[in-house]
């Protein structure tokens, strides 16, 4: 991490995506972000693929935190990356996603430039070290 990265503070975007109305873990997740010294913006519930990315790219995040358990992950997650692609943003940006997705389906969403899954029972310091680890580097 550079001697800016240290001074600047990691900036998250936590998105709920789509039509999944359960935010509790999202709350937990950006409170537990916060506590770390992480810069977090909460999408709120039922928001579409390309709010998530206008979201991500105005605000300038480092690491955009999907949370999704409606299933809709194959659907949902693509369109995202292909619009921070769309905006030049997608290298810039660690694309995490929390919930339960099966194992074959995160297989498919790493491929598509997912860094990591994190399923329920995750530990949030292994989630908080994760990114500080994979965060990118900013020019």
């Amino acid at each position: 991490m550079s001697a800016e990265q240290e001074e600047r503070a990691i900036r998250c975007l936590v998105a709920k995506v789509g039509l999944d109305g359960h935010d509790r873990g999202a709350h937990v997740i950006a409170r537990a972000f916060r506590d770390a010294g992480f810069e977090v913006v909460y999408s709120g519930l039922h928001r579409a693929p390309e709010d998530i990315v206008q979201a991500a790219v105005q605000e300038d995040v480092d690491v955009l935190g999907i949370s999704i358990l409606s299933g809709a992950h194959n659907t949902l997650v693509p369109k995202v990356i292909e619009g921070l692609k769309g905006y030049g943003a997608f290298e810039d940006t660690l694309v995490l996603v929390g919930g339960i997705i099966p194992d074959d389906d995160e297989a498919d969403l790493k491929e598509l430039g997912v860094a990591e899954v994190f399923g329920p029972g995750t530990p949030m310091e292994e989630t908080i070290e994760f990114i500080r680890h994979n965060v990118p580097e900013r020019a």
